[in-house]
């Protein structure tokens, strides 16, 4: 059974975890887990004639991987010349998994990576890899199931050890000096002394990884219905945490797409407990520890259930979902928090996340100065010593404390009363108490400016890139901010200059001036819904253009016909062991989920049939998953309630096109694909649509259209608002 070496080995795993949706082979029933885990980057290398150790990973581009071009370990990057060693030399592979802003990456690293005596041994032994996980997710997703299945659980870093030919016989997380070599020692032995035993534990751990949610899974038509809905909700309901927001227990993390659909799911069925589910979340995060908040800004996760206590890093691609869930919450209740909570998050991303041309950077540390969350917290005396006589009020507004609301004596900024409460404690009104706040938060900023900054991991990764520039097009659709559409803009550019090829190929990462990485199915599926809301946003056809030529590249390069979905790498890609397939959603919404969203949508704009039918039959593929696996399928719900209420496709032309367009963009319309602008461009759906002189609307849906109108509170009747 898979569980031979393991049971000579003992596991440490100090990670978080979070539950992933259940997996089931003819092997092996786990619960899967991923763990994150985070955080802290090294400072930058110095020049090479400063170090006793160079190795291969010299010349990588990657912020984690240069991390580790000094350590005495003869790190190899993932590719042809360390395989090529481990075949001909017959010696076992380590690959080490892991990322610039974790945490117990760095601590294995310290303990183990750098010391000469677990060093000699790994270079005398072994083959040893090391993986950036945001550039190579591919293989992260490989050896992470691989280590699940052995282990049940998993995070970073990941140490999997396997044969030659890079099958898996072992693997962990973190693994302490000591223990870290004697797994080494025994495995190695294990292997010399039991070769039949280790090529089955190879064999059967990589038919576990072979095995998906697929197998379980009928591509048969199925029916989808409004009760389908209504059942997927009852049975996610018993997993929110009605008091604290989120899902129940700890740590809490955002899980931003299975809020879309709750409001999406509240639209078109009138839901209160829906949407308090939502609500109650968004007000939770905003007012936690979570939320930068003096600076602005998402935490990864928060360690406690109350959204209090974060794991301080931040990373672009859950800011990014923030910023789109805030403005849709907001385009549907009108919560103005919700307005500072997307405001302040932008500037955080301009400020901290942005590069001179556009791109958006990957993440900031957790740790600063050698501390996790030092560049965050305060001292009561701190607080006083800046404010002056303005302290108290913020002393009270975030629950600061003389001894600290953390530990060892300092405090993380959140809220737990409501603005009235603490307006009416000291007499003020809401106003001028949000004025006095506003005041003392530009102060603190200036203070924490002095501080030493959370390292910056500045590669460019496409998808994250892709998510962030939706999130400006989103928050233009409210604000009408030209800044935001201009971000937008700027970053649907860089992404066709720096990462797209003449042949619509992508890349995956950017640094330096260098593209690397062939593009992994996300980055084209966040590519083409960005592309896509850009044109809604612009009606400019050239995006969407561009979104149905790389469309159509995935369809040539990734579809599997078997199943109906798509591969998460392409035809032109190295072989792995396993060539995987992304099925369910997670911190991000999975990519096969998100490309059956684009092909539905394309396909209304397009009038193509083909599109929708590739979309429907991935539905069905899934369709029994989406009753019971709740948030981890909430992208695939929002795709099932299209096919149940179709949506309207909605024309505006005229000159005043974009005063109407912006009055509907900023209601809250998750069935509503628009197009339109001064003139009937190419698409087939505003042919013979435009009168001369003036401005007109057509509602429609099913390829029928509405009389058209001119004022857009008519349209709005049309759209049938619950």
């Amino acid at each position: 059974m898979l569980f031979l070496l393991y049971l000579c080995l003992r596991i440490t795993t100090v990670s978080l975890s979070t539950p992933l949706p259940m997996k089931i082979n003819s092997f092996i029933t786990i619960v899967s887990f991923i763990v994150l885990v985070s955080c802290v980057q090294h400072k930058k290398m110095t020049k090479t004639s400063e170090h006793q150790f160079t190795n291969k990973l010299i010349n990588e581009t990657s912020p984690y991987l240069l991390q580790h071009a000094h350590n005495p370990v003869n790190w190899y990057p993932w590719g042809q010349e360390a395989l090529d060693k481990a075949k001909k030399e017959n010696k076992l592979i380590i690959i080490s998994v892991g990322y610039a802003a974790c945490h117990w990456c760095h601590v294995m690293e310290h303990e183990s990576f750098e010391d000469v005596e677990v060093a000699n041994f790994m270079n005398e032994n072994f083959v040893a890899i090391k993986v950036d996980r945001e550039e190579r997710p591919d293989i992260d997703q490989i050896y992470m199931d691989a280590v699940q299945l052995i282990t049940g659980s998993g995070g970073w870093p990941l140490n999997c050890i396997a044969l030659p030919d890079g099958r898996p016989i072992y693997g962990g997380t973190y693994f302490p000096k000591n223990q870290w070599l004697d797994v080494l020692t025994k495995i190695s032995d294990f292997v010399k002394t039991n070769p039949e035993k280790t090529e089955r534990q190879a064999k059967q751990l990589t038919n576990g990884i072979q095995a998906n949610e697929l197998n379980l899974l009928s591509t048969k038509q199925k029916d989808v219905s409004m009760a389908d809905l209504n059942l997927i909700f009852e049975n996610w309901k018993t997993s929110i945490d009605s008091e604290n927001g989120g899902y129940k227990g700890a740590p809490k993390f955002p899980l931003p797409v299975g809020y879309q659909f709750l409001l999406h799911y509240n639209f078109l069925n009138p839901n209160s407990e829906a949407l308090e589910a939502v609500t109650l979340t968004l007000d939770k995060m905003a007012n936690g520890g979570i939320y930068d908040q003096i600076g602005g800004g998402f935490s990864r996760y928060a360690t406690d259930e109350r959204w209090n206590i974060p794991h301080f890093e931040k990373m672009l691609y859950d800011n990014s979902q923030l910023v789109s869930l805030y403005v849709a919450a907001y385009k549907h209740t009108k919560n103005e928090n919700y307005k500072t909570i997307i405001t302040e998050t932008l500037d955080f991303i301009q400020r901290e996340l942005t590069s001179e041309d556009g791109g958006f950077y990957a993440s900031l540390d957790a740790d600063s100065d050698g501390e996790e969350g030092k560049y965050y917290v305060w001292s009561q005396q701190e607080i006083q010593q800046i404010l002056g006589d303005d302290a108290k009020l913020i002393l009270d507004y975030y629950n600061i404390e003389a001894n600290g609301n953390w530990e060892n004596g300092i405090n993380i900024l959140f809220k737990t009363e409501t603005d009235t409460t603490i307006a009416e404690r000291y007499k003020y009104s809401v106003n001028e108490l949000k004025t006095l706040v506003s005041k003392a938060k530009k102060q603190l900023l200036a203070e924490r400016e002095t501080r030493i900054k959370p390292a910056l991991d500045d590669k460019i990764i496409t998808s994250w890139n892709a998510l962030m520039l939706k999130a400006y097009v989103d928050a233009y659709t409210i604000f009408d901010n030209k800044a935001y559409l201009d971000a937008a803009l700027k970053a649907a550019n860089f992404i066709n200059t720096n990462v797209r090829s003449s042949d619509d190929r992508l890349s995956r990462s950017y640094k330096n001036s260098k593209a690397t990485i062939n593009g992994f199915l996300d980055d084209y599926a966040f590519t083409i819904e960005a592309f896509i809301a850009l044109y809604q946003s612009t009606f400019d056809e050239k995006w969407l253009e561009s979104a149905k030529k790389l469309t159509d590249y995935v369809i040539e390069h990734f579809f599997d016909p078997e199943s109906s979905m798509f591969y998460y790498t392409s035809d032109i890609d190295q072989k792995l062991i396993v060539r995987k397939m992304e099925i369910s959603d997670n911190v991000m919404p999975a990519s096969n989920s998100q490309m059956a969203k684009n092909l539905f949508v394309l396909g209304q704009y397009y009038y193509d049939s083909d599109y929708v039918a590739r979309s429907r039959q991935m539905l069905n593929t899934v369709k029994e998953n989406t009753i019971k696996g709740g948030p981890y399928y909430s992208n695939w719900d929002i795709l099932m309630s299209w096919f149940i209420s179709p949506p309207y496709s909605v024309v505006i032309l005229g000159d005043d096109f974009e005063s109407k367009r912006h009055a509907l963009n900023a209601q809250y319309y998750p069935n509503v694909f628009l197009s339109g602008g001064n003139k009937e461009g190419q698409l087939a759906l505003l042919e013979n649509k435009l009168i001369p002189g003036q401005t007109t609307i057509y509602v429609c849906q099913n390829n029928s259209c509405k009389y058209p109108v001119t004022d857009v509170n008519e349209a709005m009747k049309q759209l049938l608002v619950n």
